[in-house]
């Protein structure tokens, strides 16, 4: 058996191990439905911080963000602003749900938001959010580790026998220990994500010989591309304009990461922590002392850090050790062919796994020096792919059980049976992703492009239980369908499954998500103009009343809040939407590498200081206008919901 395969088997036996602990220690500890579901609402400060993390940066962030910005180039690169737009929705909302939990003992979103809607239909709405979110999510983690599993075994285990192998784990952990065992297990995975990420980025940069050459590479790149914007710059360094028409079927001229289509799949992305399984994250917590700097530090400072750096290098340097063939005819001296043998002398992209394949490459040019390192930097990956996986199978196993089964079939359900209801659906919900997965990997994808974009269109519900009690009940339900459907018909299932062909995959180069929160929000906000109920309002204001007089600013901050909302707006627009146009040449011109002034593109240096203004803007919210910071003191109705 190959060195680095012993290693891998090794490092894996021993993260087993540390997963199976957890799931042992977390099913002694749960003692009530609250202990199962919630960890007791007692998840620490640095706990929350690690766990938060890991779940918002899964598999894809470790493995799929760098193969894309190797195909697209610094217009996909804009992605890496997820360090900021995903926290910037727990931001938002995070806070004033965890009051609201910890007030009238809320156990899940389905719970909060149709006793604030008085609607069990909102509730039902809520779980299958949650299932049409976490099922297909979950069947793309675990496909991608039996595939990574498959690649660095040399074959020896095929990608769906490392997938059921692999999630049986995940599921023993989950199931037993429910959220306490997620939060412990999921430290360890954001710390084996990060450092991963970090040391894939060092040994990219090292075997491309230097900054230095990075830089020279990135200007041949430039030269050498053939796929240019309308505006004639090099897709891989500019951004192909504002918004395009795209005729069905078509593509994009200079690729399809414009201004608007950025800006519309952060919204997609900031779906994940407006999913329900966020909200019971943030039931879980002893305090909001840990939202703020999971947010700030954690997320925009941290991670923002790793993926403007260490990705980035991953993903455009790849061009330059053997997986760009025609960079490697045009430019051999500025190649180091290391992924040559790898490869087998082929480009990444004609690979049967395209740019899936990008890291696993580079895990394997450690080969021969440390194959040691090769099983480590495995098991990272694999710890990144399971991180969000674990906590969206417990947070809808919890869905199920207390929104669908306790509500409706076991009203009297005692702890010990909505344990043992948490246990199978989470057995449920893993099932459904592996058989997603293993029989129609052409499902998986399709589902898989609706997930986040369906997670975020949470967003008017949660506006409206935590800040605008002008949304109805009528106006949040249809606005959640339409929003549903807005994002079913303009995703590649609109064309593949309903024969839409009228328009494309995201029409007008505007992510589904877009096109679903137009359609969202627009119904919410007009049947909710026509549908006022002074019984219902009067019934809202009690939830309303209480953040207000908890989380209330003082008079000298509130005069702040004009600069906060147009120092976002300012940033949403230039940063990561239509005015990041101008990242394309304001430091220097994409035509002539002689002109950056940074050494380095325009548009990299751009996203590099938006990156270090959104930090700003997420401490300025979360910390200086008090939106993550605790609230003022307030008694909790009960300390044991297990059986509300």
């Amino acid at each position: 058996m190959d060195a680095k395969v012993i290693w891998l088997l090794v490092f894996v036996g021993l993260y087993w191990a540390y997963c199976v602990y957890w799931g042992i220690k977390g099913h002694l500890q749960a003692k009530t439905a609250s202990d199962y579901f919630l960890a007791g609402r007692g998840i620490s400060i640095w706990v929350f911080i690690l766990a938060a993390t890991a779940t918002s940066f899964s598999g894809w962030t470790f493995m799929g963000h760098p193969g894309l910005i190797y195909r697209d180039g610094f217009p996909y690169a804009y992605a890496s602003f997820y360090a900021i737009t995903i926290p910037f929705t727990g931001v938002m909302f995070l806070k004033r749900q965890w009051m609201l939990g910890k007030r009238f003992g809320f156990v899940t979103p389905g719970e909060m938001l149709s006793d604030y809607f008085r609607s069990d239909f909102i509730r039902i709405l809520v779980v299958l959010v949650a299932l049409v979110f976490s099922v297909p999510y979950l069947g793309i983690q675990l496909r991608a580790s039996g595939f990574l599993f498959n690649v660095l075994t040399d074959g020896m285990f095929s990608v769906n026998v490392g997938m059921w192998a692999l999630s049986a784990v995940v599921f023993l952990y989950v199931a037993t220990g429910g959220l306490r065992a997620v939060a412990y297990v999921d430290t360890m995975q954001c710390i084996l994500l990060a450092g991963g990420i970090m040391v894939i980025g060092v040994i990219a940069l090292i075997n491309i010989g230097g900054f230095g050459t990075l830089v020279d590479g990135i200007a041949a790149l430039s030269q050498n591309d053939k796929n240019l914007t309308p505006d004639g710059y090099s897709h891989y360094i500019a951004i192909p304009g504002v918004i395009q028409y795209v005729k069905s079927g078509a593509e994009a001229v200079g690729g399809a990461w414009t201004g608007i289509m950025i800006l519309s799949y952060m919204f997609a992305l900031m779906g994940i922590q407006s999913a329900p399984a966020f909200t019971m994250w943030s039931f879980s917590n002893k305090s909001t002392v840990p939202f703020a700097p999971q947010q700030v530090w954690a997320s925009a400072f941290g991670i923002g850090l790793i993926l403007m750096s260490f990705t980035a290098i991953q993903g455009i340097g790849a061009h330059f050790l053997g997986a760009d063939a025609s960079m490697l005819a045009a430019h051999p001296e500025l190649v180091n062919n290391v992924m040559g043998a790898g490869l087998q002398g082929q480009d990444i992209m004609d690979t049967a796994g395209k740019q899936g394949m990008l890291v696993p490459q580079l895990i394997y040019l450690m080969s021969d020096s440390a194959p040691w390192l090769v099983g480590l930097l495995s098991v990272c990956a694999l710890a990144a792919m399971q991180s969000t996986g674990a906590a969206y199978m417990s947070t809808a196993g919890g869905m199920l059980t207390r929104d669908l089964v306790k509500r409706f079939i076991l009203p009297n359900a005692s702890h010990n049976i909505q344990k043992i209801l948490g246990r199978s659906g989470v057995g449920l919900i893993v099932l459904a992703a592996l058989l997603v997965a293993t029989v129609s990997k052409d499902a998986l994808v399709l589902l898989g492009g609706l997930a986040v974009a369906y997670g975020f269109q949470m967003w008017p519900a949660l506006i409206a239980i935590c800040w605008w009690p002008f949304l109805t009940r009528a106006g949040i339900t249809i606005g959640l369908i339409a929003g549903l459907v807005a994002v079913t018909l303009t995703e590649s299932m609109g064309r593949d499954v309903f024969g839409i062909t009228a328009w494309g995959r995201w029409p007008l180069t505007i992510h589904s998500a877009g096109w679903g929160i137009i359609f969202n929000l627009g119904f919410a906000i007009l049947i909710s103009y026509f549908t006022q109920n002074k019984s219902d309002t009067e019934h809202k204001m009690k939830f309303h009343s209480f953040l207000r007089e908890h989380s209330s600013l003082s008079d000298e901050k509130k005069r702040l809040i004009p600069t906060a909302v147009i120092i976002t707006l300012l940033w949403f627009f230039f940063g990561i939407g239509p005015g990041a146009v101008i990242g394309n040449w304001i430091f220097g011109s994409p035509l002539d590498p002689n002109t950056w002034v940074f050494g380095i593109p325009s548009i990299w240096a751009w996203q590099i200081l938006f990156w270090i203004l959104g930090v700003y803007m997420m401490w300025m919210l979360a910390y200086k206008m008090e939106m993550s910071t605790p609230p003022k003191p307030f008694e909790a109705l009960t300390d044991d919901i297990g059986d509300k």
